[in-house]
């Protein structure tokens, strides 16, 4: 008999209300991890903890929400003109190339891997409704996904 080594932990992604208002369904005892640059007080009253350094740089959301702004200006609805602004800002490719190119969201990876690789299940947490809107947190958990993939 061998041994194959500790259990692989979950990982998942989830938005904050999903979560406050018992509508999201996640693993038991998952690590609630917030991946959001600025966290309000309640947020972080939502989760086990925040790691900043795995959200979106700055100036990428300011550009994002300027373009989601201008679209909505022209009539386009509020989901519609956010999904658009990623396009038009080319959002996920940038969002990666700041996780592939950033020391701080690498070490980020690397110790979220460590943790899943040691059996914590991990559900990544933010504030955007992915029913409707795209959002950093599900390119973040492929992104991990495919590393962790790499790691095994």
């Amino acid at each position: 008999m061998t041994d194959s080594g500790p259990t692989l932990g979950s990982l998942t992604d989830s938005y904050v209300a999903a979560i406050q208002h018992d509508l999201a369904s996640l693993p038991p005892a998952s690590t609630l991890v917030g991946v959001v640059r600025r966290p309000t007080g309640w947020f972080h009253g939502a989760v086990d903890e925040n790691v900043p350094q795995l959200a979106p740089p700055a100036e990428l959301l300011e550009e994002t929400k300027r373009a989601e702004t201008d679209l909505k200006r022209r009539g386009i609805c509020d989901e519609e003109a956010h999904n658009a602004a990623w396009d038009q800002v080319d959002f996920e490719s940038r969002y990666e190339a700041h996780l592939d190119g950033s020391a701080d969201a690498q070490a980020a990876i690397d110790a979220i891997v460590d943790r899943l690789c040691h059996g914590e299940s991990i559900t990544l947490v933010c504030f955007e409704n992915t029913a409707k809107k795209r959002c950093h947190r599900t390119t973040l958990r492929e992104h991990i996904a495919a590393r962790l993939e790499r790691t095994a």
